[in-house]
């Protein structure tokens, strides 16, 4: 699915909402409708056409990498909105959607009224009534096309490969944040575009913070080393998490890795089209209950990956959702113990037509080092 039908899926949206044209602002849905990944830019949609908008910096970027879509360079903020203006007049633009979410009045609803003057803030439309929009490209997004999975794919192998090298310099001593920094920079001389987020690696009792930053704690013997990690491939983000025992090993680090193991087995076998990401939760939270200790696993237990790093669908309690073919996301359930340590499995997967294809090719079994 090229950007020409991504634009012609949001132009069937705004039929059925009775919108002539939205503006998108959100840099990431600017980059699906049209692959441009500078800092700045609108994609300006109508019915019929669409153009593309920035500034004087990006004319060079803009004239090679926009697809289907015109090029407008605007050398201020001023001459942006009087384009704007022109382009609403002569197409008879009467309904304008925004994305409320990018600007920050999401949380007052989507039907909610914008105050005499909002127009003048936002600083682009004097005529046409502005309609707040929320999760009309997301909702897009959820669904990958073939070359999106083919990134997201390359960039989960490079996630393999990252962890494979890492793995031969955790050693005893070694700082959380030198680690960090050695992983970072490996993904980049493979040829990834950046990291996905900042890498998390916690070791030992640090392990049990779920989003802990790499620290100058320093790696121990029998203690858990926790990494957690993605890449980026033309935009398209992996996510995986690994956790690791440096020996010796006991019992209770055997016994609550298992656990976690076993729960994220479960959701992967779980997990599916048609399958909502609560059920899917549900099943694999179940696992580590049984084991006795349910409050230790304190997050949902997977996103969404594509452009962003977390964006839909959800797998957490209570969400109904269904998962469909192409839907790309996380299963990572975990079990963290304050002041002992914490254990989390994480694979990146693809909905299929009949189940799940995991991504993530890095063993799963305890690792002693």
């Amino acid at each position: 699915m090229g950007v020409a039908e991504r634009q012609e899926k949001l132009r069937s949206r705004m039929a059925v909402e009775g919108v002539d044209a939205v503006l998108v602002s959100n840099l990431t849905n600017v980059r699906y409708l049209t692959e441009f990944a500078g800092s700045n830019g609108y994609v300006f949609i109508t019915k019929d056409a669409t153009r593309f908008f920035t500034d004087g910096r990006y004319a060079t970027q803009a004239a090679g990498m926009v697809k289907g879509a015109e090029v407008i360079i605007s050398p201020s903020h001023g001459a942006l909105v009087e384009e704007l203006n022109r382009l609403t007049k002569t197409n008879k633009v009467a309904r304008v959607g925004y994305e409320a979410t990018h600007v920050t009045v999401a949380s007052r609803g989507a039907t909610w009224e914008p105050p005499p003057g909002l127009d003048k803030v936002m600083g682009y439309f004097e005529e046409a009534e502005l309609v707040a929009t929320q999760g009309w490209i997301e909702e897009l997004r959820k669904v990958k096309d073939s070359d999106e999975i083919a990134s997201i794919r390359a960039a989960a192998q490079m996630g393999d490969e990252g962890f494979a090298y890492i793995l031969d310099r955790i050693k005893p001593g070694v700082r959380e944040i030198d680690l960090a920094l050695e992983l970072e920079f490996h993904l980049r001389s493979m040829g990834s575009e950046g990291v996905s987020f900042d890498p998390i690696v916690a070791a030992a009792e640090r392990s049990a913070l779920p989003h802990a930053r790499p620290s100058e704690r320093v790696v121990e013997r029998g203690r858990y080393l926790l990494l957690d990690f993605g890449c980026v491939v033309n935009g398209y983000c992996s996510d995986m998490t690994r956790t690791v025992v440096i020996g010796p090993v006991d019992d209770r680090h055997r016994q609550v890795y298992e656990t976690v193991l076993a729960s994220q087995m479960a959701g992967i076998e779980a997990a599916g089209p048609g399958v909502s990401g609560g059920d899917v939760d549900k099943v694999s939270r179940g696992v580590i209950s049984k084991a006795g200790y349910p409050e230790a696993f304190m997050h949902g237990l997977g996103h969404g990956v594509g452009l962003d790093i977390h964006e839909a669908p959800s797998l957490k309690t209570g969400f109904a959702d269904q998962l469909a073919p192409g839907h790309v996301i996380t299963i990572e359930p975990g079990a963290y113990f304050e002041g002992w340590g914490g254990v989390r499995v994480e694979d990146l997967a693809v909905v299929t037509e009949d189940g799940l294809e995991v991504l993530s090719k890095a063993p799963k079994d305890l690792i002693v080092l």
